[in-house]
């Protein structure tokens, strides 16, 4: 039994299963060390593929997602295997819709941890350096480390 991670929490892949019944099959199991000269067009038509993710500590999966999304392919894009948490924003980043875990991870990584990092697109560092930076006036150089300060906090 596995458990389906999605931006609103845990689903129950049977609930997937039923909805999608006469698609059945319509679903390709790629490891992380597929060969990207093996795409075809065939792969590319699939509904979904599901990228095999065997340690948490392996991110050939999530250049394998990317590399598809890059080659044109639009249909459901899901991780499975072992993502922790922490790596959920960068699954979503990657290309992936979801990730599949384990009943046994699920219990360790309750769906909380997984909802804290369910806002993918506010979590990155590119988006903390498109934020101006405060600036010091007095020392003429930007300061990253405190906030921008009012002209009601200077001091003289």
């Amino acid at each position: 039994m596995s458990i389906i991670v999605t931006d609103h929490g845990f689903r129950s892949p049977i609930t997937e299963d039923s909805a999608n019944e006469n698609h059945r099959g319509a679903t390709i199991d790629l490891p992380s060390d597929f060969n990207l000269v093996a795409i075809t067009p065939e792969l590319m038509q699939a509904r979904c593929i599901r990228i095999e993710l065997p340690s948490f500590a392996d991110g050939r999966g999530f250049t394998l997602a990317i590399m598809l999304r890059n080659h044109g392919y639009t249909g459901h894009l899901r991780a499975f295997g072992h993502v922790l948490a922490d790596q959920y924003s960068m699954a979503r980043r990657s290309g992936f819709d979801d990730v599949e875990i384990s009943v046994e991870l699920a219990a360790r990584q309750p769906e909380g941890q997984w909802r804290e990092r369910s806002d993918w697109r506010a979590h990155d560092y590119q988006s903390r350096l498109r934020q101006p930076a405060a600036y010091d006036p007095i020392g003429k150089q930007l300061n990253f480390l405190q906030p921008e300060r009012k002209p009601s906090q200077e001091t003289t």
